[in-house]
């Protein structure tokens, strides 16, 4: 009764339940039916979280799993939205993400991009793979504002107004994780409920010297001509390092003053693809443009390299879908 009198006089609309602390003594000799401790305490929990938020429907609650291993199905009647995993890197969150969607839809899923190189695995991934990532499931952001650049909150502002527009797809549509021609590459794809438009994403872990040919296939849409287009991303020119020097007239240091500085307020545009094809040639797959193999660099060669990405926007022409909020 305190807690709740707590929340109602504080106005409360959101709480985080974090239960990073596993029990230490789930055994004693003074309890007579001792296998099932585990269970009754789950159910002690059900109910004191019933008790708590029964009559206040309008507090979205957030559990988490970590420590307290409380991302169950019996949670989610309390819980509608639940912290997926604190290991945030985007290329271990295809794994977690995936493993999870087995059983939970992706509104249940917290997902945020965070910190790069990532604080668990100290890998370096680009801004809008983390971010390509994270919109399959309730997106969120863990980055300290005041060690942003010009260009990257530039470049989340697009990726908060993208998302948005598009949340109702990715939070309740038709999620499919398809099987990928190529050993480094994850494709996720969530289909709206009418079936004439799509969000799928194309996921690269590492990269190699040669991609080669590669297609980009999407199910379940409904016979009809679809347009294809990627979400506009930015590349960082922190990113090219050395090779910076190959198309600047004048020869600069990479680490240097005059790159760091032009790196916090200007990017390149990312490949811009744009086709339009049927619904059953996206079945099958329709090609893509060649990735970067170590020289140019135009609106039409696919940067990717390691832990790159792309999202793909797919409608069917002709016909207003439900993609907006």
């Amino acid at each position: 009764d305190k807690v709740g009198a707590i929340l109602d006089e504080a106005k409360v609309s959101y709480v985080k339940w974090d239960m990073n602390r596993h029990i230490g003594e789930g055994y004693s000799i003074a309890l007579k039916r001792q296998g099932e401790f585990y269970h009754r305490y789950i159910l002690g929990l059900y109910e004191v979280l019933s008790r708590i938020f029964r009559d206040r429907p309008g507090i979205l609650l957030e559990s988490c799993s970590s420590g307290g291993n409380r991302f169950d199905l019996g949670m989610l009647c309390f819980s509608p939205q639940i912290w997926s995993s604190d290991n945030t890197d985007p290329i271990a969150r295809l794994k977690i993400q995936a493993g999870l969607s087995y059983f939970y839809p992706l509104s249940s899923m917290g997902a945020h991009v965070s910190q790069s190189p990532h604080q668990q695995t100290l890998r370096a991934t680009p801004l809008s793979t983390r971010f390509n990532v994270a919109c399959f499931g309730c997106l969120g952001y863990e980055l300290d504002l005041k060690h942003l650049t010009p260009e990257e909150k530039k470049e989340i502002t697009e990726q908060i107004a993208f998302y948005k527009q598009y949340r109702r797809v990715f939070q309740y549509g038709t999620f499919s994780r398809l099987k990928a021609e190529k050993e480094n590459k994850v494709i996720w794809q969530c289909v709206n409920q009418n079936k004439t438009m799509a969000l799928a994403g194309l996921f690269q872990t590492l990269a190699n010297a040669a991609e080669g040919e590669e297609r980009l296939s999407v199910k379940g849409l409904d016979a009809g001509v679809y347009s294809v287009r990627t979400r506009p991303q930015r590349l960082h020119l922190a990113r090219f390092g050395g090779l910076l020097k190959h198309v600047s007239p004048v020869e600069l240091n990479p680490d240097g003053f005059l790159l760091r500085q032009a790196n916090r307020h200007y990017s390149l545009a990312d490949c811009v693809e744009a086709y339009q094809c049927s619904a059953a040639a996206l079945s099958f797959g329709i090609p893509l443009p060649n990735q970067f193999t170590g020289t140019g660099y135009n609106e039409n060669i696919r940067m990717l390299g390691d832990f790159g990405s792309n999202l793909y926007i797919i409608e069917q022409l002709n016909v207003e879908g439900e993609n907006d909020e």
